[in-house]
């Protein structure tokens, strides 16, 4: 199958990460931040909404399975979300990608992926704000506010390195 369009975009994005761009969402003094409202179907029919997850930081990485920065960054997630999923954080992994719910499945056994999962389509809007490339990973606080946003890879050593710095905000 083929995915010109899903590689130019990835190709995009690892221009980004060779250039060292790193955004945060734009405006985000204290009192501007927003709580974010999103409800998704994880890939097993059970809704998640952010308010559900309310004390918790929650990581929503929007990624695709064709990416090779996507998929590097799997292990790191799965590390970070499994050692902080009953304390202070969760991963949310948002595939952005048409690809059969069947095969979606098999990748994610495949990658022993922990943490929620749901797919949307490769065109969607997110509710958090823009997604220019993947990966991208959006960071909502205890509070329910996105507070930050990251094109291209992250590691579990940055997003501790994150939580740690805004701990007590």
């Amino acid at each position: 199958m083929e995915r010109p369009a899903s590689l130019l975009a990835c190709l995009m994005v690892m221009g980004l990460l060779l250039a060292g761009c790193e955004q945060q969402q734009p405006g985000m003094a204290e009192k501007q931040r927003r709580v974010a409202t999103m409800v998704l179907t994880d890939l097993q029919g059970v809704e998640h909404s952010l308010a559900d997850y309310r004390g918790k930081w929650v990581i929503v990485n929007y990624w695709a399975t064709w990416c090779p920065p996507c998929l590097e960054e799997i292990p790191e997630l799965v590390q970070f979300h499994n050692e902080h999923k009953g304390n202070n954080a969760v991963v949310w992994g948002v595939n952005r990608e048409d690809i059969p719910l069947t095969e979606l499945k098999r990748f994610v056994a495949k990658q022993r992926i922990s943490y929620p999962l749901f797919q949307v389509p490769a065109d969607s809007m997110s509710p958090l704000g823009p997604v220019l490339g993947i990966p991208t990973t959006y960071l909502v606080s205890p509070k329910g506010e996105v507070v930050a946003r990251h094109v291209g890879l992250v590691s579990a050593q940055k997003l501790e390195a994150f939580l740690q710095s805004h701990q007590n905000k």
